[in-house]
């Protein structure tokens, strides 16, 4: 489209003579960023107006070009504070990220002031809409409070009981179940179930569906009446939904659902659209795949010119719906963004990032044959597994193209059509397709899941000796590589890093396992740690307590802690007589004495700062601390104390109270992929980050992809879950899938839907690799994580299976 054309399209004033010169030496500039993206990226840099989807394989750089479009549209349009880009992604670390990759691009690239951009999340952006028109927007804003957890499990617990109440009829049915025979005993367990489990589980997973999807009870009610199942489900849910409603607004509580609905009822009143819409210049949407259809509408309303509203909105909308993993836990779903991506690609307007530098050629190769090999799977074509290619040669490690032969819809698999490919030799990326550690790819077999931690511990200590260049590693040239081992929940994690500490604290290497961390806010945890030391250094339990904080944080090396804290005397101030200390714990002693010093030198509330520089805090810990440091001398000045008592008294309370904020900022995820660190970090949380070796262990088939499990003690109600069944059924009818799903139709979809996105998040775990794959499916493991000790014998995830029979060569025997 010629400028001139563009220029009147977007409203955009055309720039007289004075600054001519400005905006040709502008021009040169983005032209250079424009032409050091790859061509997906270019293609985002090239957006003319209307509507662009972005369908992006993982590693393709979507944040960069998404910032790089970003500062050129700034650019090019001399955009403002009052004509403005907004940036939506999906978590606060995510935007802090693209936040700054825009200030750089403008900074250093094009010359240009950090301006005419904001970056929010989706429910951040929606909150800012709907504070500014409080009357609008029909919430409470002034004495409202958002939602915490556990308040939202005691509201749901009192609207089961409510609801009991006030629906007998249905209540009774429920108890009823299949084959009662009105034994009283048999009652009561049934009403303990009723009234804990399932109840519950059904308000909680329903109401957060329905209202993220734009229902309200009476409107699920209607649903309801045209749904055919013994027990009403849909009916009983909408009366939960409805008892939880009437408690929130008694309590002037808002969750983050209120949050996208209240905006949308700003935005129905035109005056208040058309003032918000004149600040938009357009909105670019990141991480599109996991954005339900309110949210999606509302970012439309926005992106739409009001002076031109029938002209297609200013809208990028960049994703991978193979890379969503959020739909069993929110009504995202990737049909929506498939969907957007088809219609665009109908007026050609859609832009495929399949380029990608991330990972080296084999790991590629197996994230193109898991994509092929799934979808096949699921239309029963997958004995062909690619036509049974071999791995013979560089061409059977390489290919691994997906099945193009569909059989059913493209929305209805779990994977689009889409082929990652190595980046070109001239790509800008530094180290783009990284050569390969060993094979790139291996596969194990481990006797159980024993045998299966010696082995990741033994390959750990292997690549921290060799080095990321193959050279051997000295203490003088410590390894720099980065590696993870990437589990499906929490209890392998914990199970794991307990297994294979002590070979990793044999070797000096750390081991990071992010969800004990994660539990409890590290921050004031740990300078609680060491405030108690320095409170009471003589006592073992806070030595031991201060060591463990500083091992972690990797300023002194692993080594026996118990040894060292037994006489904290001995150890902080060795005398003439004592043994000689090894070099680990002269240092480590060195440090703690330097700890004291300090206690004695500054004021206590300088402390916590000295503490957050002494342990090398980041730049999101480091304002994590400082906002500690404020809230503590805040409690403090009320208090009218200001001694280390007392400030170990007010942290103690907020590490106990689990309500204390970390600050997020531009790299606040830079601790889960320190060099030299193992860290030990579930598939979800994993997303968008990358190492340069991951290892996936514990690929059994009851993990992935697993099934829904009925619990025991519901089986009175039928082999299925009510709530399940409901949600199918919510998303039936968001489909425009009429009639609804009977319960049997509904749980076969459930089902579905939970295999789909179990194989998804594999695949987001294979994408994390760079240069080493390491995967194994032991032959013996708990059917249950919260029963390690419990072996049997366990059938490996099919995808396994599948990639040993691609790449034999891989195979690793032990």
């Amino acid at each position: 489209m010629p400028e001139a054309n563009l220029t009147d399209q977007l409203s955009i004033p055309t720039p007289d003579s004075s600054t001519g010169a400005q905006l040709c030496a502008r021009t040169n500039n983005w032209e250079q960023l424009r032409n050091s993206l790859r061509p997906g990226q270019q293609q985002m840099a090239d957006w003319q107006g209307g509507q662009l989807a972005v369908s992006a394989v993982p590693g393709a750089g979507k944040s960069t070009g998404m910032a790089a479009a970003t500062a050129i549209a700034i650019a090019r349009y001399q955009l403002h504070a009052k004509r403005a880009i907004v940036v939506v992604t999906f978590t606060r670390s995510a935007a802090a990220n693209i936040k700054g990759k825009i200030r750089r691009y403008l900074r250093e690239e094009l010359s240009l002031p950090p301006r005419g951009f904001t970056v929010n999340t989706l429910h951040g952006l929606a909150l800012n809409i709907a504070s500014r028109y409080p009357d609008l927007s029909g919430l409470p804003l002034d004495n409202a409070t958002l939602i915490t957890p556990n308040q939202s499990h005691r509201l749901i617990r009192t609207c089961v009981e409510q609801w009991i109440a006030a629906n007998p009829r249905l209540y009774s049915r429920l108890l009823e179940g299949r084959q009662f025979d009105g034994e009283e005993t048999e009652r009561l367990r049934r009403q303990s179930v009723l009234r804990t489990e399932v109840l519950p589980g059904l308000a909680y997973l329903v109401i957060h569906e329905a209202k993220s999807s734009g229902y309200q009870p009476q409107q699920l009610r209607v649903l309801g009446e045209q749904a055919i199942d013994e027990y009403e489900i849909l009916t009983v849910a909408a009366g939960l939904y409805e008892q939880y409603q009437n408690l929130m607004r008694s309590r002037d509580l808002i969750d983050y659902d209120d949050m996208i609905l209240a905006a949308l009822r700003v935005l129905e009143n035109p005056s208040a659209r058309r003032n918000e819409q004149k600040q938009v210049f357009a909105v670019f949407e990141d991480e599109a795949q996991d954005s339900s259809p309110l949210q999606t509408k509302l970012l439309e309303i926005l992106a739409q010119d009001p002076e031109n509203p029938d002209l297609p909105p200013n809208l990028i909308r960049v994703g991978d719906p193979n890379q969503a993993i959020n739909s069993t836990f929110t009504p995202a779903d990737p049909i929506y963004f498939r969907r957007f991506c088809e219609e665009c690609q109908q007026q050609q307007l859609l832009a495929t990032m399949d380029m990608a530098g991330r990972s080296t050629r084999i790991v590629i190769a197996a994230a193109n044959f898991m994509l092929g090999w799934v979808n096949g799977r699921e239309q029963g074509v997958g004995s062909r597994e690619q036509g049974g290619r071999g791995q013979g040669g560089q061409g059977g490690q390489g290919s691994g193209q997906p099945i193009t032969n569909y059989q059913l819809p493209i929305t209805s698999l779990p994977f689009r059509a889409q082929t990652i490919h190595p980046v070109s030799l001239d790509d800008p990326q530094p180290d783009a397709n990284p050569a390969p550690i060993g094979g790139g790819l291996e596969l194990h077999t481990p006797r159980d899941i024993h045998h299966t931690a010696e082995l990741i511990g033994r390959r750990v200590v292997a690549l921290c000796q060799a080095g990321s260049n193959g050279e051997t590693q000295t203490p003088e040239t410590p390894n720099n590589l980065r590696m993870a081992v990437l589990v499906r929940e929490n209890r392998q994690g914990r199970w794991l890093a307990e297994a294979i500490a002590p070979i990793c604290q044999e070797h000096n290497i750390v081991v990071y396992e992010v969800s004990e961390s994660d539990r409890h806010s590290q921050v004031p945890a740990e300078v609680l740690a060491l405030l108690q030391f320095l409170d009471r250094p003589h006592s073992p339990d806070y030595l031991k307590a201060a060591l463990e904080v500083l091992v972690q944080r990797q300023l002194i090396q692993p080594q026996d802690l118990n040894a060292l804290a037994t006489i904290p005397e001995q150890f902080l101030y060795p005398g003439p007589l004592d043994a000689p200390q090894p070099e680990p714990a002269q240092k480590a002693s060195h440090l703690c004495r330097s700890l004291l010093r300090a206690r004695m030198e500054l004021p206590p509330y300088q402390l916590i700062s000295f503490l957050a520089l002494t342990l090398n805090y980041d730049q999101a810990e480091l304002a994590t601390a400082d906002k500690l440091a404020e809230r503590v001398q805040q409690q403090l000045a009320g208090n009218g104390s200001h001694n280390l008592a007392a400030m170990l008294l007010v942290l103690s309370e907020i590490v106990n109270s689990e309500k204390f904020e970390a600050v997020d900022t531009e790299d606040s995820e830079a601790r889960y992929t320190r060099p030299g660190q193992l860290t030990i970090i579930t598939m979800h949380k994993a997303k968008g980050l990358d190492w340069d070796c991951v290892f996936i262990p514990f690929l059994h088939e009851n993990t992935i992809p697993g099934n829904l499990r009925v619990l025991p003690q519901a089986h009175f109600l039928g082999d299925f879950t009510v709530a399940e069944v409901a949600r199918a059924q919510i998303r039936a009818a968001l489909h425009e899938q009429f009639p609804l799903p009977d319960v049997a139709t509904a749980w076969e979809q459930a089902k579905q839907l939970k295999t789909a996105e179990e194989f998804r998040l594999l695949y987001v775990a294979i994408t994390r690799a760079k240069r080493l794959l390491w995967i194994s499916a032991a032959q013996k493991a708990p059917f249950t994580w919260s029963k390690p000790e419990n072996l049997d014998n366990s059938r490996p995830c099919p995808v396994f299976s599948a990639l040993v029979r691609q790449f034999p060569r891989s195979l690793v025997t032990t």
